[in-house]
């Protein structure tokens, strides 16, 4: 599953309840300061993967006359790119393997800044946020089918794309995030 950037807040709640429920781990400056840590570490880690996007795409861009002449698949064309690229560009494919990472960067920054203290080994603390993200991404189609399925039943006829489907979407996602005890 890919993040969006609206998606970013909830995973770094996520982490925080998921730190702050946890009997071994202390967090000296609150919660919220721990959210918010994690927050702006996925969000450098997202601006990353949007820069390595907009390369591809402006490569893609360039040689536009000659994919449409072979007939090749934007798409797949897309991803062999971004795939090629990706390491030097500091973006990560696998996402279990993202996830890991960005786990590390998170309990690298907590560390560093006394928002989390701990008795145990880092690695378990690491496996909270890994296991965060991974709750975070095995959630997600489910809630979005729900989602779907709600703003799909309502009397009234909202249409996707339009603000009031986004408005209604966002409002309904964080009802069943908070359901799971994910907010």
């Amino acid at each position: 599953m890919r993040l969006k950037p609206q998606q970013t807040r909830y995973v770094a709640s996520k982490i925080g309840i998921d730190l702050a429920n946890a009997s071994f781990i202390t967090l000296p400056k609150g919660k919220d300061a721990v959210v918010e840590a994690a927050k702006r570490i996925i969000d450098e880690n997202l601006a990353q993967e949007h820069a390595l996007d907009e390369k591809v795409k402006k490569i893609l861009d360039e040689n536009y006359d000659e994919i449409e002449f072979q007939h090749a698949d934007e798409r797949q064309l897309f991803f062999m790119i971004k795939k090629k690229m990706a390491a030097e560009h500091g973006v990560i494919m696998n996402y279990d393997d993202r996830y890991n990472d960005l786990a590390h960067l998170i309990l690298d920054e907590l560390y560093e800044n006394y928002l989390a203290e701990y008795t145990i080994n880092e690695n378990q603390v690491k496996n909270i946020i890994f296991k965060s993200f991974k709750a975070f991404a095995d959630a997600y189609d489910k809630i979005d089918d729900i989602v779907y399925s709600k703003i799909k039943n309502m009397t009234k006829e909202v249409i996707p794309g339009t603000q009031d489907y986004e408005l209604l979407y966002e409002k309904y996602y964080e009802e069943e995030l908070a359901k799971r005890g994910m907010l």
